[in-house]
C-alpha cells in the first residue's frame, strides 16, 4: 500500500525527495491506469461473451503497402484505412442472403416422398343432378398437394422361423433369418437407429424418450436404451468406425480439436475434465468427408500420438503445444496454424473499445490486414490444389510478410497482457505454423470445419451434461462419428444407421472387414432410401 504523507511532514521534504515522490507517484498511476484498461478490456469482453453477438464481423479496408529495407510493411498512419465505409466485409461464419424462390424447386423438394393419391370424385347421381339435360366429360383432374404426417408408432415383430428336420437322421435346420442384435433382446435395427437419430442427432435426453415410449404403452426405459446403444456402438458401429480411421490416414491435411466433457463415473473425482478429441478430412476435400472423435479422459499428448500414429501429411491445429511436439517426433507430420485464433484475439480487443476509438486502434489495424489475406483467400475456393498454392504465392504472401513486419515494428506500442498484445504474441510465436498453407493449396488457412465438426457434439452435451460412464462416452464418440460423417456426406441418418444396424451383425463372422467398403457413406451399393 502506498505511504500517505500530512501537509506538515510535506513541508519538511527538500526539492529533490519531492520530485522523487512526483515521479513515483506517476509510475504508480501509470501502472494502475494500465491494470485499469486491463479490467476494462477483460469486463467488456466478458459481457460481450455472455450477452453479445457471436460472430466476427468487421469493414476490411484497403490497405496501403510500402517497401522499408527491402521488406514491404503496412502504412499505418493514414486514416483512409481505417475510415473506409464501403470497403469489402467478409465473415468467417458466411452468412446466407434470402433468395427468390426458384421456378420448379417445389417440384424438386418433393421428389422421392412416398406418394399416397387421394382421389375426389362426384358420384353418378350427383353428376345427373348437375347435368339433367345432356350428358358429362371428365376433364383432367385439378392436383394440389399436402404434407401428411403419422405419429411414431411401435409394433411387435414376431417372427417365426421354421425349422427343419430329416425324418431318417436327426439334423435339424433352421431357415434364414435376420441376425441378432442382441439375443433375448426385444431391440430391432428400426429401434435402435430411431433411439441413436433422436438422441445423437436431435439431441433428445433418454428420459424423454422414456416418456415418449410411455405414451405408446411401450416398457422401454432409459437403462435400457442406454444398455442396447453402448452395445450396438461397441460390438457394431465400432467396426466401421475403425475402418473409416484406417481411411483418415489416405489423406493429405486433417484437422483437430478437442472440446472438454464430463464423464460421472471415470474413477476420479467428481467435475474432472475429459476430453472429446475430433479430427476430419481437410477443408477442400468435399467429396468423402469423414469425422472421428475419440474420447479421452486426459489432453495429454499419449492421446492424438496413439490416434495419428500412422498418418502422414499435415494436420491443421489451433496453438495447442502437443501437436508441435508430435510433429517433432514423427518424421512425416506436419502441423498448420489457425489464422481465426489470431484474428479472435484482435477482433475481441476491438469490441471491448468504444465505438469511437476502434477504427484508430492497432487491434482494428491487424483485423484490416488478416481481412486482406481472408479477401484474396476467399477467391481461391474453387482453385485446384496447383493454382491455389501459385495464387497464394504471388498475392497472399506478401501480404502475410506484411503482417509479420507490422507486428514486430508495433509490438511494443501494446500494453502487455492486453488482448492485442495476446494477438501479436500468439502470432510471433505461430509464425512457422501460420505461413505453412502459403506452400501447400490444400492446406485451409483456419480450423473453422473442425470446429464446426464438433460443434454439434457441444449442443448433445448442453441437453445432456455428462456421460455416466467411460463405455457411454466411448460409444457417443463412436456413434458421434459416423453422425457426423453421415451428415457431412449427406445421407438420410435414420435410414443410414438402420442399414448399419441390419447389415454389419450379418458379417460378424468374417475374417475382414472388406465388406465395410461398400457401407462407406459414399458407396455406390447403399439403398437409395439412404440419400437425400
Amino acid at each position: 500500500m502506498a505511504k500517505l504523507y500530512d501537509e506538515e511532514q510535506l513541508n519538511k521534504f527538500n526539492k529533490e525527495t519531492i520530485i522523487q515522490l512526483f515521479l513515483m507517484q506517476q509510475d504508480q498511476l501509470t501502472e494502475i491506469d494500465r491494470k485499469l484498461q486491463l479490467v476494462i478490456e477483460q469486463l467488456a469482453v466478458s459481457n460481450r461473451n455472455r450477452y453479445g453477438r457471436s460472430t466476427e464481423k468487421m469493414e476490411s479496408s484497403q490497405l496501403s503497402f510500402q517497401e522499408v529495407d527491402g521488406e514491404l510493411v503496412i502504412i499505418f498512419n493514414e486514416a483512409e484505412a481505417l475510415a473506409d465505409e464501403n470497403a469489402y466485409e467478409l465473415t468467417e461464419e458466411v452468412i446466407q442472403k434470402r433468395s427468390k424462390k426458384q421456378k420448379g424447386k417445389r417440384a424438386e423438394d418433393l421428389f422421392g416422398l412416398p406418394k399416397e393419391i387421394i382421389n375426389h370424385d362426384l358420384s353418378e347421381d350427383e353428376l345427373r343432378a348437375l347435368y339433367p339435360d345432356e350428358e358429362w366429360k371428365k376433364l383432367p383432374d385439378e392436383v394440389y398437394h399436402r404434407y401428411s404426417f403419422t405419429p411414431a408408432k411401435i409394433a411387435l415383430e414376431e417372427h417365426h422361423v421354421a425349422v427343419y428336420s430329416g425324418e431318417k437322421t436327426e439334423h435339424m435346420e433352421k431357415a434364414k433369418h435376420p441376425a441378432y442384435l442382441l439375443r433375448g433382446s426385444l431391440v430391432s435395427p428400426s429401434l435402435e437407429a430411431g433411439i441413436i437419430t433422436r438422441k445423437y442427432v436431435n439431441a433428445t435426453p433418454l428420459v424423454r424418450l422414456e416418456k415418449l415410449y410411455q405414451q405408446y404403452n411401450v416398457p422401454i426405459t432409459r437403462q435400457n436404451m442406454a444398455n442396447w446403444t453402448i452395445f450396438c456402438a461397441e460390438r457394431y458401429l465400432s467396426v466401421l468406425y475403425d475402418y473409416l480411421h484406417k481411411y483418415l490416414y489416405r489423406c493429405h491435411v486433417i484437422q483437430a480439436d478437442e472440446t472438454p466433457l464430463l464423464v460421472n463415473k471415470d474413477g476420479r473425482p467428481a467435475g474432472s475434465k475429459s476430453y472429446m478429441w475430433v479430427y476430419r478430412t481437410g477443408k477442400y476435400q468435399t467429396d468423402r468427408q469423414v469425422i472421428l472423435y475419440d474420447y479421452q479422459k486426459t489432453r495429454k499428448a499419449d492421446h492424438p500420438r496413439e490416434f495419428l500414429k500412422d498418418f502422414r501429411g499435415v494436420c491443421v491445429t489451433d496453438e495447442y503445444q502437443v501437436y508441435h511436439t508430435l510433429e517433432g517426433e514423427l518424421e512425416d507430420l506436419e502441423v498448420s496454424g489457425c489464422w481465426a485464433h489470431s484474428r479472435r484475439r484482435y477482433d475481441e480487443a476491438v469490441k471491448a473499445l468504444p465505438k469511437s476509438e476502434q477504427k484508430m486502434s492497432l487491434a482494428y489495424l491487424a483485423l484490416s490486414q488478416i481481412q486482406q489475406i481472408y479477401h484474396e483467400e476467399a477467391k481461391l475456393q474453387d482453385m485446384s490444389p496447383v493454382e491455389r498454392r501459385k495464387h497464394r504465392q504471388k498475392f497472399i504472401k506478401p501480404l502475410v510478410d506484411a503482417y509479420f513486419n507490422w507486428i514486430r515494428i508495433n509490438i511494443d506500442k501494446v500494453m502487455p497482457k492486453s488482448k492485442t498484445y495476446n494477438g501479436m504474441t500468439y502470432s510471433i510465436n505461430q509464425e512457422k505454423y501460420l505461413r505453412r498453407f502459403l506452400d501447400d493449396g490444400e492446406i485451409p488457412i483456419y480450423n473453422n470445419a473442425a470446429e464446426q465438426s464438433i460443434r454439434s457434439f457441444c449442443i448433445g452435451k448442453k441437453n445432456w451434461v455428462m456421460c455416466d460412464t467411460i463405455n457411454g462416452a466411448k460409444s457417443s464418440a463412436i456413434i458421434y462419428s459416423l453422425v457426423e460423417t453421415a451428415k457431412a456426406n449427406k445421407l438420410r441418418l435414420y435410414e443410414y444407421f438402420n442399414y448399419l444396424l441390419t447389415e454389419i451383425p450379418e458379417h460378424m463372422d468374417d475374417k475382414n472387414n472388406d465388406f465395410c467398403e461398400k457401407l462407406l457413406p459414399w458407396s455406390d451399393e447403399l439403398p437409395a432410401e439412404c440419400r437425400k
